[in-house]
């Protein structure tokens, strides 16, 4: 949910413009307040726990039915507070957390201050084994609760046994104060902190966790009724919240479909209120202009698609065969030929809207040369098969099977598109280090700053470094940036290490795009917000 309310003085400093461009229409006042909608999902992959929901199926459904610390705005991506009452620094290391007071979590009991650091402690505690953990890298006493292990996930090592199970940076200093101490100084923090990973968990959670990810106990605008794996997942609204962004509408079920090109049908026949992306075969010679009318919604959103590489598997461990694999990527051809120029080719790691963007990063290495591919694929001595994986709910068979012919046409080798069809089953295999090729992935914005396209993806051990990149040289610039003086010296060290990827490729970027959507004829207002979702603070239903 984006939150209407002004940003504190002390993350004014810190801010990074998204760059957005103008937000859709204002919300309007009025209309059915006791109706329910659906809207198109894919299946979380993990029970619904803020730490440990690293992806979209998840976010979509935890982003109603918790509130944070802050939230982004619909018009700019920019953060507001929203469970804030204040959060102040002098020096960017040492923060005091001020909450609201009267907030209560949908089982009634109280949100404290203790409520954030208990949730904290949980996903950073390494047992606990959290997909969200390393999001607390910078805060002091991250290493005592989460040590490294000595030889990384996959080695035969286990990491040593942590000596605590709470981060010495983290102190309650009442009910509604609490402090954060990081490690260095890093003026990027405060922003960080609207991501689902930092919301706070009741009390329930730590009795009994089984039972609340059966029934997750939120503090945010919607409250949890059921789910239905594979199937659906229903909310509806919690009167007693204490937000301003009240919703206007009753009940939302998230809606799980086992492709786009199906959801799409029932949108087009008013079965499906929301679409927060439309299939290719939809945006083909702009069908869905025909097919929808004045029910399309679009915006640029802050979304990078890739392609990412098991770096644990031969031959994908191979950075020449990477690069030739990027250079053979028509980009240019696939985003005229499949989303009818509603997607951008990317030439570098970092969105474009973000502040401190600098075109060309990848260099050479984005751009469709098929001598110079062929030159690097010579040079990476590899003759086999190459596989292309994705899941196909998602809308990427298309240009996935294109992927695959371009480089089988270019190399002159044996490529293959391979499909799973959930994508929840995807990412289990993803998380689980068992990709036999290289495989669809993509990065939608955290949170608006230049750090998340780089930090999360692609240092050693990060929550989203799923192909097990590692690059001493890489960690050390961006920890340089982490702990910079001055946000113009920060992004200038950030850039200097988005530029190091360029000869590892450890993910060749394709493309960003102006995100399609579509809403039925029941929905008088419905917005897209920056991060690619839909802005349930707008929905109107007629």
């Amino acid at each position: 949910m984006s939150r209407g309310l002004l940003v504190p003085a002390a993350l004014a400093v810190a801010l990074v413009a998204a760059g957005c461009g103008a937000s859709e229409a204002p919300p309007a006042s009025g209309g059915d307040t006791e109706a329910g909608i659906t809207i198109f999902n894919t299946e979380p992959e993990n029970p619904l726990v803020p730490g440990n929901t690293t992806e979209v199926g998840g976010s979509h459904v935890l982003d109603p039915l918790f509130t944070g610390l802050v939230e982004y705005r619909n018009e700019d991506a920019q953060p507001v507070n929203a469970m804030a009452e204040s959060i102040k620094t002098d020096d960017s290391k040492l923060f005091t957390v001020k909450i609201k007071q009267g907030w209560k979590f949908h089982d009634g009991s109280a949100v404290t201050a203790k409520s954030f650091v208990d949730s904290w402690n949980w996903t950073a505690y390494g047992p606990n084994a959290t997909q969200g953990a390393s999001f607390f890298a910078q805060i002091a006493g991250y290493q005592d609760v989460h040590p490294e292990d000595p030889d990384g996930a996959e080695g035969p090592q286990k990491a040593p046994i942590p000596t605590t199970d709470k981060m010495s940076g983290l102190e309650v200093v009442d009910d509604h104060t609490f402090t954060i101490t990081l490690s260095e100084p890093f003026a990027v923090f405060p922003v960080t902190i609207g991501y689902e990973v930092f919301a706070p968990l009741p009390e329930a959670f730590f009795k009994d966790q089984k039972a609340f990810e059966a029934n997750p106990i939120g503090n945010g605008p919607f409250k949890f009724v059921s789910r239905t794996v594979g199937t659906e997942i229903k909310l509806t609204r919690n009167d007693d919240y204490q937000g301003e962004d009240k919703p206007k509408f009753k009940d939302l079920t998230l809606k799980v479909y086992q492709s786009r090109e199906s959801a799409y049908a029932d949108l087009v026949a008013n079965n499906l209120d929301f679409m927060e992306e439309l299939p290719p075969n939809a945006l083909a010679g702009q069908k869905y202009e025909t097919d929808l009318g004045d029910r399309v919604v679009s915006r640029e959103t802050l979304n990078l698609q890739t392609i990412a590489f098991p770096l644990y598997t031969k031959p994908y461990d191979n950075a020449a065969l990477r690069r030739a694999i990027s250079m053979s990527i028509n980009r240019e051809e696939i985003t005229q030929r499949i989303f009818e120029g509603t997607r951008k080719p990317a030439d570098g790691w970092v969105h474009p809207l973000m502040k401190g963007y600098q075109s060309g990063q990848c260099g050479e290495y984005c751009e469709y040369n098929p001598e110079k591919a062929k030159a690097e694929f010579a040079k990476s001595g590899y003759t086999g098969e190459i596989l292309m994986l994705s899941n196909t709910d998602g809308g990427h068979q298309e240009w996935a099977e294109a992927v695959a012919n371009n480089v089988k046409q270019t190399l002159g080798v044996e490529a293959r598109f391979v499909p799973s069809t959930s994508f929840g089953e995807f990412r289990q295999k993803v998380n689980a280090h068992e990709m036999t090729g290289m495989y669809r992935a993509g990065w939608i914005a955290d949170y608006p700053s230049i750090e998340n396209w780089l930090t999360p993806l692609y240092r050693t051990g990060s929550s989203s470094n799923d192909g097990l990149y590692t690059n001493p040289k890489f960690d050390a610039k961006l920890a340089e940036a982490d702990k910079a003086p001055s946000e113009q010296e920060a992004i200038r060290l950030y850039l200097e290490a988005e530029k190091m990827l360029a000869e590892d490729m450890p993910a060749i970027p394709l493309w960003s795009q102006k995100t399609i959507a579509g809403k039925s004829n029941r929905l008088k207002v419905a917005n897209l917000h920056p991060f690619r979702k839909l802005d349930l603070e707008s929905v109107v239903v007629g």
